[in-house]
């Protein structure tokens, strides 16, 4: 064993790993724990000492053992320590693995390059931080995003030792391309340039249409005259004809795309990206654009030569990536064609009526400016289906119907900018009344008829002095209008208790008190049956919006819970009473009078979007020296915007001056009525029962009755 003391240390390591293998673990320690004198050459003695555990290791031993040390040792080893007492290995204490000083060096260097190099793709857009070195990693390409199925086609290979990365993406449409190294750029950092091939005729050795590629399109109504005008070629491929399209950009070839008879396409690579039959539309102030070059084609023959074709296919949904020129690579044939397309004053876009032909007609129309933009209905196959395209429609029903679909193109639809033809429909059944309330609903009292009904998708604010009955009339209007049409409403009352509520409610439904109390007179109360009946009456038809915080509601949150009641519930009411009790907080910059309008702007939005009517309860401001007569709508606190962006304003009035006129008799003043159909501006008076809580009509005004008395 003396050579292996002049082995240098990594022929050593290496030995030892050797003979570990061959001489098995147990017999390596042995070996390993061989007494000094063993190697020592004044050792003359032949006998060998019994091993003992507790024997000093040579230094052969003490170079070999670390090796076997590095490993892991199981648990049914018989190095494992044991705590039994029964092993003859419990006194060999476990050897630390030994730290290599240039190793732990080399480990240090390559996180820090890792570190380095990370940072750097970050700033290509690409993140590595899952990427482990030496190794390809598939990730989301930061140009093309992996096209509309978001495919990993970005390819990432950091170098093992961390010095360097390099990426290629495998889409055909971005070929992005490039690399960093943690100490500066590599020279292909930047995405090679791609260089447009140029191809005539001859180089793509394509041959005039013979008879088979002419009898195709004979079938599919495309005469020989117009494939002639543009130059549909063919060519050999091994023992297949495929059809040629040829792109021309002002007389020049400039790619061409191949068409198997089974309808399989492909295009020359690396060649300018273009529409189809651009020369078409150079001085054209109207185009059209199809998906396909059949339907180009079959365009002609309806006698649309203005006519361009998409060159690739149609995507599978609308994209919402930007549409910037640098980066929109799947429609580069729209940038490159800008100087044509930008002389339109009127873009056709005919493109097919399945899922993807709209998704293509939607990108086109948002790049191209949808204001000048026109889509094309093709007209009805049968019940169910529409015609695809224009090629179908002609070999169907002939070139007439496709000039008609073109001709009665429509606007493409702007959000916000309606025709008035969009809304005939509507139009119409409010004519004939198909729905039933053009004149709005009746209140329950021919008096006030004459002057205010009840119109859905209406705001309609109820102002008064307090204690004049607003909310007890409006209650009493409620009822009458489930009980005449059935209607159901929402309650955001938070003046009231539930149970007061639910108590005036109940009065007005069941026409008795609810207590035998004094404002009940010799009225018999309603009895326990009655009182159920009218709890489930109350369940079916009403539903309460109330805040269970501390807080106060703002008017967001009482609307929101408003459109639930509406899908959940169809309520066809909403009463918000009052205006006070909800929460008002606004910006420092903003005014009261501001806010006022635009919270009344939202609750119109949803009364008129959810045709449901709103009720609106806003007290007066403080009146000064008043005279007991009815306020008017400008004395509503907060705001004039109050009576300016309501459609109803209506005031409740109830007199206090036995002098001035009778007590129970409850005056309605109509001050605003927007729509002529449903009311005009006057006054109504209405008898009001204090047992029941119910108005009835009065055919008396307030001097009709004193002139009575005297």
């Amino acid at each position: 064993m003396r050579f292996l003391l002049r082995l240098p240390q990594t022929h050593l390591r290496k030995l030892s790993c050797s003979m570990s293998v061959l001489m098995g673990s147990k017999q390596f320690l042995e070996f390993c724990l061989l007494p000094s004198f063993a190697v020592s050459s004044s050792s003359s003695s032949s006998s060998s000492p019994s091993y003992s555990p507790g024997r000093q290791l040579s230094s052969v031993s003490r170079r070999l053992l670390p090796v076997l040390a590095s490993r892991p040792v199981s648990k049914n080893s018989p190095f494992h320590q044991r705590t039994n007492g029964l092993s003859s290995y419990t006194s060999i204490s476990r050897v630390p693995t030994p730290v290599v000083p240039e190793e732990e060096a080399d480990k240090r260097a390559v996180s820090s390059k890792l570190v380095t190099l990370r940072r750097k793709l970050a700033e290509q857009g690409i993140d590595a931080q899952n990427c482990p070195p030496g190794q390809y990693s598939g990730l989301i390409c930061p140009t093309c995003g992996g096209g509309d199925s978001l495919e990993k086609s970005l390819s990432l290979f950091i170098a093992s030792d961390g010095s360097s990365a390099t990426w290629n993406c495998f889409r055909g449409k971005c070929g992005l391309k490039g690399g960093v190294k943690a100490d500066g750029r590599l020279p292909f950092a930047e995405p090679k340039e791609k260089v447009e091939r140029k191809v005539t005729v001859d180089s793509l050795e394509l041959e005039p249409l013979c008879d088979e590629i002419q009898e195709y399109f004979a079938a599919r109504a495309i005469s020989r005259k117009t494939l002639e005008r543009n130059r549909v070629m063919q060519k050999r491929i091994g023992d297949q004809i495929v059809i040629a399209f040829t792109y021309w950009q002002r007389g020049e070839l400039v790619s061409c795309k191949y068409r198997y008879l089974t309808k399989k396409f492909f295009q020359e690579r690396d060649t300018r990206r273009v529409f189809y039959g651009l020369d078409d539309i150079e001085k054209a102030s109207e185009i059209i654009i199809v998906e396909g070059e059949i339907d180009k084609l079959a365009m002609e023959e309806a006698g649309f030569r203005n006519c361009v074709s998409v060159p690739d296919g149609a995507p599978a949904s609308v994209s919402s990536k930007e549409t910037s020129p640098e980066k929109d690579t799947k429609y580069k044939f729209l940038w490159n064609c800008n100087d044509y397309l930008k002389k339109a004053s009127r873009i056709v876009i005919a493109t097919d009526g399945d899922g993807p032909g709209q998704a293509l007609g939607e990108e086109l129309a948002r790049r191209l400016g949808k204001e000048r933009c026109w889509r094309v209905k093709w007209p009805k196959k049968n019940e169910e289906e529409h015609f695809k395209d224009a090629n179908e429609l002609l070999m169907s029903e002939g070139p007439h119907l496709v000039k008609e679909a073109i001709l009665n193109a429509e606007p493409y639809p702007i959000q916000g900018l309606f025709a008035f033809k969009d809304f005939f429909d509507e139009i119409d059944a409010f004519y004939h009344r198909t729905h039933g309330y053009e004149y709005g609903v009746s209140t329950g009292w021919k008096t006030l008829d004459n002057f205010y009904s009840v119109v859905p998708g209406e705001l309609t604010v109820v102002t008064g002095v307090p204690n004049s009955g607003k909310s007890e009339w409006i209650d009493a209007l409620l009822c009458n209008l489930n009980h005449s049409v059935g209607w159901k409403f929402a309650l955001c009352s938070m003046e009231n208790k539930v149970r007061d509520h639910g108590r005036k409610l109940l009065e007005k439904h069941v026409q008795k008190p609810f207590f035998d109390a004094n404002y009940g007179r010799a009225v018999q109360r309603m009895n326990v049956e009655e009182l159920e009946e009218g709890k489930e009456w109350l369940n079916d038809t009403f539903s309460l919006i109330r805040c269970e915080m501390d807080s106060l509601p703002n008017i967001e949150w009482v609307l929101e819970r408003a459109k639930a009641a509406v899908l959940r519930y169809g309520i066809r009411g909403l009463v918000i009473d009052p205006y006070n009790e909800l929460d008002h907080q606004r910006t420092t910059r903003q005014t009261e009078t501001e806010y006022v309008s635009q919270m009344l702007t939202k609750i119109k939005r949803f009364s008129q979007h959810h045709s449901c009517h709103v009720w609106f309860v806003a007290h007066p401001k403080q009146l000064q020296q008043w005279d007991g007569s009815a306020p008017n709508l400008y004395d509503i606190s907060g705001s004039a915007h109050f009576i300016n962006k309501c459609d109803n304003g209506i005031v409740i009035h109830r007199n206090r001056d036995e002098k001035a006129g009778p007590l129970d008799l409850v005056q309605i003043c109509v001050r605003k009525v927007r729509n002529k159909v449903a009311g005009q501006i006057g006054d109504a008076y209405l008898c009001y029962d204090r047992a029941t809580g119910l108005y009835s009509d009065s055919p008396e005004t307030p001097e009709m009755r004193l002139n009575k008395r005297h």
